[in-house]
């Protein structure tokens, strides 16, 4: 056989040179090699350089270049048809990939492997296993090591057992089974669909063990919670990698061993071991994971120092950190120096304002985000509706539905069940149910978002009638959905009912957590049943939280039972010394039995332990904009409106036969001014605000940071009747709709 001519293999010489040099090949150099071979070399049909031309246009992406030249070879080679083969199957070509195949004359192990790479590029899953078949059945080809990679990659992907299995007895039958090349991806597959103790079987069968096989199974045993074999191995190896350290650094963060993690990361430093984004990215989610603002920065002033400052990966982890450690400001210093940002790095400002109280900045984050172009993925927008739910931002909500629906990730589940929520929180249970109903696929989530959003609004048959339909339907419910069941019950005095569902939770695997029994105190002393709460607390494996004793102090103070009301508040004042709980209750109870010398007393208590009370606060959303008012507030520019409304709201509730309840005044002053208080709360001025601003065939809708006074509570039914007006009220507790002089809660809440 003659060699090719000289001036041929000095222009494929030149043309690997070209595509060698930079990243990617450069177009015009390559276009203009070939005119001048053109005009330079007698015979265009030489398959050699032909043949090299098609391959390096299609790393160039020029397809139909490369058909072009393919098309003008006289006699192509098998070489030939693989190429051109290659590059429709790599570029996802399908059908030019299909009608190649059936011209090649005589298809060798390279022809199938390029059919079978281009189904499985294309994620035809079925139709790669169907020629993967039709291969071995024809057996004029083998499969080779190339043939079995992609196979099993393709289980891994598709999580088919069954189908690794049979080509994991296909690589045996063909005298694989100790390469490293499918060895490797071998292992992968049984780790990835669930197999570990086969991935172990497999790896330690092999008589040669890559770093990526060790990597490949450290990762396994992992994902199956197997974190001290997966150390073992670890530190079993001869020799590891970056990915070693950082497979397993993320590992313990992923079962719950961040103190491990950040350990290891001291250890990789320490020997000098190459630290990449992923690294940084898992021990700063440790950091987070466990609210050691210490460590997190000084592993930002680490990542300053090698110049990984401007990393996008790096920059979002540092805002994902110092926002799970309350520190938002630095969080907001890190994004603003980013100098690019992506979706990811929006977003985790967007959720570090969420998680630490800021609902407004969140929302304003999002709309910044879009002014920039960059935009929304599910994980995103579903951020932004929870915070339009703590918000009770019915109106903002609602266009971010419609955006959801526009962009169509209104189909990610994720953001469906954030709308569920939003319409919940905002006391809109019809929509909510609405969309629940249209939805075609629903998770656990779904169902309990709806469910609590009944149970919010303390519609209790509702609730329970949900409840035992999820049963039905066999979704099975966890701890939060029993806590939206068991608030339900507590909401409307189902005492039995109640004590039901707790006593079914063991039957679902659940064991009773802090909320779960907190959820049951409040069921009992909501009730005025206080002895038997009392008991109840007495028979738990564990004494309850600061919130169940906070619950347990606030009934007896409706109740006036100074008894157990002095208990449940020294209990709490010797679990948290700094919570303001204790002091204001007990004072309460004292103020309303008239003692207030004891009154003085703990307020001199809260002095000595600087202890602060968070201020009680209303507010109202009106033209996008947030209005909030405290007790007595005058910072409003409608201030004069604002009073002169509630003092002709008085004088008509009056005159309805409203009897001012100075009983929820806890000060010793005289009567007028404790009327004068009264009037003043900061519900009553947030309603007043909506009634002058809110177009009347809107209802009101009013959020509070703390649970509604009676005399409030009392006054706004008298409000609505007399407004003509639908009143919603969200306290820290419940909603309550006002309507007609009534409200829905029945007056038990």
């Amino acid at each position: 056989m003659s060699s090719p001519p000289l001036r041929s293999h000095h222009c494929a010489s030149l043309l690997r040179k070209l595509t060698s040099e930079a990243t990617a090949p450069d177009r015009a150099q390559l276009k203009k090699l070939h005119c001048l071979v053109l005009k330079t070399i007698p015979s265009r049909s030489d398959p050699y350089f032909s043949n090299t031309l098609v391959t390096f246009y299609a790393k160039c992406g020029l397809l139909r270049h490369a058909r072009r030249v393919f098309d003008g070879i006289t006699h192509p080679n098998l070489f030939s048809w693989n190429a051109v083969l290659s590059a429709y199957s790599k570029s996802g070509c399908v059908p030019e990939m299909e009608e190649i195949f059936r011209r090649v004359p005589h298809p060798d192990g390279v022809s199938w492997n390029s059919l079978i790479s281009g189904y499985a590029g294309s994620h035809e899953s079925a139709r790669t296993v169907v020629v993967y078949k039709l291969m071995l059945r024809e057996g004029r080809v083998s499969p080779n090591r190339i043939t079995f990679s992609k196979m099993l990659m393709l289980s891994s992907v598709w999580l088919s057992a069954k189908l690794g299995r049979q080509v994991h007895g296909q690589v045996v039958r063909f005298g694989f089974e100790r390469y490293t090349f499918v060895g490797s991806p071998l292992v992968d597959m049984y780790s990835k669909v669930g197999l570990i103790d086969d991935a172990r079987r497999v790896f330690y069968e092999m008589a040669e063990k890559s770093v990526v096989m060790y990597n490949t199974v450290i990762t396994g045993l992992l994902r199956s919670g197997m974190v001290d074999d997966a150390k073992g191995l670890f530190h079993a190896m001869a020799e590891r990698d970056s990915i070693s350290w950082t497979t397993l650094i993320t590992g313990l963060i992923q079962n719950g061993q961040e103190e491990d993690a950040i350990d290891l990361f001291r250890e990789m430093r320490f020997r000098g071991v190459a630290i990449d984004q992923y690294t940084f990215g898992s021990v700063l989610t440790a950091c987070g994971g466990l609210s050691v603002l210490e460590h997190g920065k000084q592993i930002h002033a680490y990542i300053f120092r090698i110049h990984y400052k401007d990393n996008v990966f790096v920059g979002s982890a540092l805002v994902d950190m110092y926002s799970k450690c309350k520190s938002i400001k630095y969080a907001e210093n890190v994004f603003r120096k980013m100098p690019l940002k992506n979706v990811i790095s929006w977003t985790a400002m967007l959720v570090g304002y969420g998680q630490n109280g800021f609902s407004e900045e969140a929302v304003r984050i999002f709309c910044e985000m879009q002014r920039h172009g960059v935009e929304p993925d599910d994980f995103t927008l579903g951020s932004v509706l929870s915070s339009c739910a703590n918000l009770a931002s019915l109106e903002e909500g609602a266009q971010f539905h419609c955006q959801a629906l526009v962009s169509g990730l209104i189909s990610f589940i994720t953001v469906s069940n954030a709308i569920i929520t939003l319409y919940a929180k905002c006391g809109s249970t019809e929509d909510s149910h609405q969309l629940f109903d249209e939805m075609s696929i629903k998770d656990q989530v779904s169902w309990t978002a709806l469910v609590s959003g009944y149970a919010q609004f303390g519609k209790a048959k509702e609730t329970i009638k949900l409840f035992e339909r999820m049963l039905v339907e066999g979704i099975k419910p966890d701890g939060v959905t029993f806590i939206g069941v068991l608030s339900a019950c507590s909401r409307a005095g189902f005492v039995e009912k109640g004590y039901e569902f707790f006593n079914t939770m063991l039957k679902y695997g659940i064991a009773p957590v802090a909320d779960h029994y907190t959820c049951m105190i409040d069921l009992l002393s909501r009730a005025g049943r206080l002895n038997e709460a009392e008991k109840f607390i007495k028979q738990m494996s564990c004494p309850p939280d600061a919130i169940g004793w906070a619950t347990l102090l606030s009934s007896c103070r409706i109740h006036g039972n100074m008894e157990i009301g002095k208990w449940a508040a020294e209990s709490l004042l010797e679990l948290d010394p700094q919570n303001p709980a204790s002091y204001v209750l007990l004072a309460n109870m004292y103020a309303a039995t008239g003692k207030w010398d004891k009154v003085a007393e703990l307020r001199r208590g809260m002095r000595v332990q600087m202890v602060k009370k968070d201020p009680g606060c209303s507010w109202i959303k009106y033209k996008n904009k947030v209005h909030i008012f405290s007790a007595n507030d005058q910072s409003s520019p409608y201030s004069d409106e604002i009073y002169s409304k509630l003092k002709w709201l008085y004088r008509k509730m009056m005159e309805e036969g409203y009897n001012p309840d100075t009983g929820s005044v806890l000060h010793d002053v005289v009567e007028s001014e404790k009327l004068h208080m009264l009037s003043h709360h900061s519900e009553k001025l947030a309603i007043a605000f909506g009634l002058l601003c809110i177009p009347h065939d809107l209802p009101i809708r009013v959020v509070k940071n703390l649970r509604v006074c009676v005399d409030c509570h009392n006054a706004t039914k008298y409000i609505s009747k007399i407004a003509g007006r639908e009143i919603l009220v969200r306290d820290a507790a419940r909603f309550h709709l006002f309507k007609d002089g009534a409200c829905s809660c029945g007056d038990f809440w």
